[in-house]
């Protein structure tokens, strides 16, 4: 039976990656990317695939910005269709005409309580075998001279915080404008109005931030599962 380690870059991913190789167990990478991926995720991964010699399988799947035009609207907490569209249908159907295939998926043994996405093929989870926490997962990657890139998933992402807001407008200023355009293109707004007292509008973000008003920095308290592992 085929085992195919579910990769999206993350930290945990990543881990599980390097160890599994390092067992000796072979196993392909499989990753779908979004299209909307901050700068840095396409080097780490290269970086992973020459550590461990797996073979990538860059799986073929609509961008966010293509849904977006598709859709006409933008994903958001209550609908979050960029998850299903772009990555758990495309691997669904690729899983659909492998035969025998394992899907390992990197959920540690301190995340008890999340589930991974339900696939028609037997799913494992070696970091909750190896009982591998956050701090076993940081560890390794770090002895092994990996650093994950910090964020996975879509770089105008509906769950980040506004601390990352202001990032992604201070850093990646051609995100800002690309997001700014799909707002404007929809008439929705990434953020929720009244999530907080900042503007939901990412060009009231932007006018906020360029007025010297600077948000304190504070982690998700939630992300999504299948983008960011």
């Amino acid at each position: 039976m085929k085992k195919i380690v579910a990769f999206s870059g993350g930290k945990d991913s990543t881990a599980m990656a390097l160890r599994m190789a390092e067992l000796g167990e072979p196993f392909k990478l499989l990753h779908t990317a979004t299209g909307n991926e901050l700068p840095g995720v396409r080097e780490h991964l290269e970086k992973v695939v020459r550590a461990t010699g797996a073979e990538l399988i860059d799986l073929k799947a609509p961008t966010l910005g293509e849904l977006i035009d598709e859709q006409g609207c933008l994903p958001n907490w209550r609908m979050r269709w960029c998850t299903r569209m772009i990555k758990i249908e495309p691997v669904s159907r690729w899983i659909a005409v492998q035969g025998d295939v394992t899907l390992c998926v990197g959920l540690r043994a301190d995340e008890e309580g999340r589930a991974g996405g339900t696939y028609d093929c037997e799913v494992s989870y070696p970091l909750r075998d190896w009982k591998w926490g956050l701090d076993q997962v940081v560890g390794y990657c770090k002895n092994r001279g990996f650093t994950p890139p910090k964020r996975t998933d879509c770089a105008i992402c509906f769950y980040q915080t506004i601390f990352e807001w202001h990032q992604l407008w201070l850093n990646h200023p051609t995100y800002w404008t690309e997001g700014e355009a799909w707002e404007e293109q929809t008439g929705y707004t990434f953020r929720s109005p009244g999530r907080d007292t900042w503007p939901a509008a990412m060009k009231d973000l932007a006018k906020s931030f360029a007025s010297g008003r600077v948000p304190k920095e504070r982690k998700r308290k939630v992300s999504c599962r299948v983008c960011t592992p």
